[in-house]
């Protein structure tokens, strides 16, 4: 086999590794809570008025086998990992019958959309001024708009969203600041609908966006800073090539090679979602439904999504690692 063939396959190997730790670890907490859903099904129940011993103990036993409670510790370990291998993660305790992966594909759409557009739009506007910033060093426009980006890097990203939601839906009420389309709408493909959702989320991509810059920005800034004192760069400028083909041929081209590392770390973090940014706007993701899973004890809900956090996060860093020789060849794969 080749290195690069040995090299990808080392990685991947590693990257079975991490879901495979990550998995477990949050079975593990998830199962050593105090909550019973089984349990809290029953007591839901009874509270309604079912109270015969027989039709309960063969209800309690039905809903163990459905959230793969039969047996004991490791049999339900070992039980879901074989529901997972098949992408049946059993019914949500909070929305019983529906099963948990329905659940999530409802609400993973929006942070999909939400967070990629943000961090794109983010790493474009942060890596545009910083790259400007670092070759145009004495222009005070490029020095006015780093310092406003840079001010807001070290804010809460929560904080200005609650200001965005103060200035634009009370003191300038021109944008919605709830949910993520309006009441009553008709949810049939349209180009009304896509508008109406577009304008939903308008303040939670900019909450993001302007807090997410500055940390680009400052990147990027610092490698056009070093990257500028080549001899390939002072040659290129000595010989008359114009500015703008040296800072997109010569420098940005060399600096976005560990930029593009942070977007594919970043891209895999979206599956994370931005809890408290949903939570604030009541954005219908899935940071949102995390929180509202771990209120009401569904640690199936739980279950599915971290799971799909920890795909998310590790398959992005294989990604990073296998391309990383393709795009950088001064990274070695023995």
């Amino acid at each position: 086999m080749t290195p690069y063939l040995i090299f990808v396959l080392k990685r991947f190997g590693q990257f079975l590794l991490v879901v495979f730790l990550g998995v477990t670890i949050t079975f593990f907490v998830t199962h050593l809570t105090p909550i019973d859903p089984v349990e809290e099904s029953i007591g839901a129940i009874t509270q309604m008025g079912q109270s015969d011993p027989n039709a309960i103990e063969l209800m309690r036993q039905s809903l163990r086998e459905l959230y793969g409670m039969q047996g004991s510790i490791w049999e339900q370990y070992l039980h879901f990992w074989l529901r997972l291998a098949t992408g049946d993660l059993g019914p949500s305790l909070s929305a019983f019958p529906t099963p948990v992966s329905t659940i999530i594909l409802r609400s993973l759409p929006w942070t999909i959309g939400l967070m990629t557009v943000s961090t794109l739009i983010t790493f474009v506007l942060g890596n545009a001024i910083g790259a400007l910033a670092g070759y145009y060093r004495k222009d005070m426009l490029l020095k006015a708009v780093s310092l406003v980006f840079i001010a807001l890097l070290p804010i809460p990203y929560y904080i200005l969203a609650f200001v965005l939601l103060i200035v634009f839906g009370f003191i300038w009420p021109v944008l919605p600041i709830n949910g993520g389309y309006e009441m009553n709408a008709n949810l049939e493909l349209s180009f009304a609908l896509v508008l109406d959702i577009l304008k939903h989320s308008i303040l939670p991509a900019l909450s993001l966006i302007l807090v997410g810059a500055g940390s680009w920005l400052i990147g990027m800034r610092a490698l056009v800073s070093n990257i500028i004192t080549d001899d390939y760069v002072v040659f290129a400028e000595l010989g008359g090539v114009p500015k703008g083909k040296i800072l997109r041929s010569y420098i940005a081209r060399n600096a976005m090679v560990p930029q593009f590392t942070g977007l594919a770390m970043s891209l895999g973090a979206i599956f994370n979602g931005t809890v408290i940014t949903e939570i604030v706007f009541g954005y219908p993701g899935i940071g949102n439904l995390l929180i509202e899973a771990v209120h009401a004890g569904d640690y199936s809900l739980v279950l599915g999504l971290s799971a799909l956090s920890i795909v998310g996060v590790a398959a992005a860093v294989f990604i990073i690692d296998v391309l990383s020789p393709l795009i950088d060849p001064r990274i070695k794969v023995e």
